[in-house]
């Protein structure tokens, strides 16, 4: 049987049966495919269930933004088609106005109208739901209290903090109990103290609502915090979906390998060894893991960026580091690269190399030790126990 939880809507709350909900068809099932241009298509499917948050991640240009307004309606589907509860089906032909979907949209600044008291705006989405007058001020008080403004409803949005226009977005769009709630990189234009405090509210206020919720972050602690689990989005498609802790274990894109701090190789595997396809002194990992990996087929090499090891060349320059390198043996886990440039981190800074491209984080003190300049040539060592084969 599944948990017994109490679910807030307004002043009332109810108690939840969250196996049941885990059991119950999709809020929303969509297959998207939007042609803007040659430089922006996406086409990308996804469902969300009553109750689940899913996070939603990709590079600048990814598509994430434009997922979002095609669920939400304010730009059209190209082909494809949108699926919501109660038999409602949107597609080329048949389009639904923003208002009659249920899906609310919280932009990472989000557009209030300056003229309104607080206590008015949140009670605009109450109305939505035919809730009357008198009591939608009311409990537009309620939720300003509970997404952490107690007793602002007075007060304008240009007395607000970016934060406090979030919670504001935030408290107007759960009042009005949608079906699915978008959230469009809530925190981003947030400092890290006002982007914790609102990202914990945020956190309290989805589970406290039960509310079913996709939201566009490019930052894991966002994800991690918020979803159960992640949908990666690259060049408008979807090229990873999964729980959370599955995608960051074995990333299928350099790019959700870096933002889980791993670096990802392609190659092939054989005889217990994975190599790159390259010309040049390695890179030739071992791998002390069980595999899945067929004899010769292609495969990633993963291990973390802080497990790889720098070391000084006995030649300052790359050809003589490679002429030194060519004469002698292959060494698994061990091979030459070049600096290709050093960016900064609180406590230190991430060598990026050259032959092949990988991410190395070093502390300040390793950093310091070294003294590397860009071009520099390097030894590079992994452990066999921190390698990961996995088919590419």
């Amino acid at each position: 049987m599944g948990e017994s939880v109490r679910m807030r809507r307004g002043a009332h709350t109810v108690p939840v049966d969250t196996g049941a909900l885990r059991l119950s068809p999709p809020v929303l099932r969509a297959d998207v495919r939007v042609d803007r241009s040659r430089a922006l298509a996406l086409n990308a499917r996804i469902e969300l269930h009553h109750g689940e948050i899913v996070a939603v991640m990709g590079p600048r240009g990814s598509g994430a933004s434009t997922l979002l307004a095609a669920l939400a309606g304010t730009i059209r589907l190209s082909d494809g088609s949108i699926e919501l509860d109660a038999g409602i089906r949107i597609d080329r032909r048949r389009h639904l106005r923003p208002a009659r979907r249920g899906i609310a949209l919280v932009a990472g600044a989000p557009d209030l109208p300056e003229h309104l008291r607080l206590r008015d705006i949140v009670a605009d989405g109450l109305r939505h739901r035919g809730v009357p007058r008198g009591l939608a001020r009311q409990e537009a008080d309620e939720w300003l209290w509970h997404v952490g403004l107690p007793g602002a409803g007075d007060h304008h949005p240009r007395e607000l903090s970016p934060g406090g226009r979030v919670r504001v977005a935030v408290a107007r769009a759960l009042a009005a109990a949608p079906r699915v709630l978008l959230l469009d990189d809530p925190l981003a234009r947030l400092d890290a103290r006002e982007a914790d405090d609102v990202r914990q509210m945020l956190r309290e206020q989805l589970a406290a609502t039960l509310t079913t919720a996709l939201v566009v972050t490019r930052d894991l602690v966002d994800a991690v915090a918020l979803a159960q689990r992640m949908v990666v989005l690259e060049r408008g498609r979807v090229t990873q979906s999964d729980r959370i802790p599955a995608v960051l274990a074995a990333p299928a894109t350099a790019y959700i390998a870096e933002i889980a701090g791993l670096n990802r190789l392609e190659g092939v595997f054989a005889d217990g060894h994975w190599t790159q396809r390259e010309s040049g002194p390695g890179p030739f990992l071992a791998s002390s893991h069980r595999t899945h990996v067929a004899e010769g087929a292609p495969a990633a090499a993963i291990f973390p960026m802080r497990s790889v090891r720098v070391e000084h060349t006995a030649e300052s320059t790359w050809t003589g580091a490679v002429r030194v390198a060519g004469d002698s043996p292959a060494s698994p886990g061990r091979w030459l690269s070049r600096v290709a440039r050093i960016e900064p981190l609180p406590a230190g800074g991430r060598v990026r190399t050259s032959a092949p491209e990988i991410a190395v984080d070093l502390t300040s003190a390793r950093l310091a030790e070294l003294r590397l300049q860009r071009d520099d040539p390097i030894w590079l060592s992994v452990d066999p126990s921190d390698v990961r084969v996995r088919p590419a």
